[in-house]
């Protein structure tokens, strides 16, 4: 596997995004679910995006339903769901696995440059957060629990870097 932008995905539209249409720019990466207790972060992410996307950056949003079954919704019904509660404007996926054989590639990738706690790749929950630079290099990666407020530094350094 050599960079990220080799790789694409579904929207919850249906059409294909290729992440190469992202190079350039910082993204944030994030496994979500509609009705987890970290549900609450899709608000932080939009501020996010809505305060850093003209200098940069991307969020992208990718619904899975694998832990708790907290998403079992079909793609149009998340969509609906996050634009209605969160009024989420950023890029949403089609819903992934994360984890497991039929993790989907941006994931198995992600987790191959981007190791958890104590060295596990296994994503543990929804809203394990990637931050990738504007080079396609994997920064870091961010637990269920950390909020997007508490990215913001890193995001702003990665904008920086040009």
């Amino acid at each position: 596997m050599s960079n990220i932008y080799q790789f694409e995905a579904e929207l919850l539209e249906g059409d294909t995004k290729a992440l190469a249409d992202y190079k350039g720019k910082v993204m944030l990466i994030v496994n979500t679910a509609s009705n987890c207790g970290f549900t609450p972060q899709f608000a932080g992410l939009e501020k996010l995006y809505e305060k850093y996307n003209a200098q940069g950056l991307e969020v992208l949003g990718f619904p899975c339903n694998q832990f708790g079954g907290q998403d079992p919704g079909t793609n149009k019904e998340i969509g609906g769901f996050c634009q209605r509660n969160y009024g989420v404007n950023f890029p949403m996926f089609a819903k992934v696995d994360v984890k497991g054989p039929e993790a989907h590639v941006i994931f198995r990738y992600l987790t191959h440059e981007a190791k958890g706690i104590l060295g596990s790749r296994n994503i543990k929950w929804n809203f394990t957060k990637f931050l990738v630079g504007r080079n396609g290099e994997v920064l870091g990666r961010y637990a269920p629990t950390t909020k997007p407020e508490a990215i913001e530094a890193d995001i702003k350094k990665a904008l920086a870097k040009k």
